[in-house]
């Protein structure tokens, strides 16, 4: 019952990072507005990364 539930939410974090880098979603961050002098998209792009590898490690070792 818990590996099914961690496969699903596997699976919803791979369609939803499928959908986060998306080149819609990419093009809405490109832009050459500078954050700490870092250009927004790469804040964007290695932010949502991070997030991901958090929420993917949490969800594994819950399993």
């Amino acid at each position: 019952m818990r590996k099914a539930l961690a496969r699903q939410r596997l699976v919803a974090c791979a369609v939803l990072a499928a959908l986060l880098f998306n080149a819609p979603m990419l093009w809405l961050f490109d832009a050459a507005d500078l954050h700490f002098w870092v250009p927004q998209i790469y804040l964007y792009v290695f932010g949502l990364w991070v997030a991901l590898i958090i929420v993917l490690a949490w969800t594994v070792e819950r399993a």
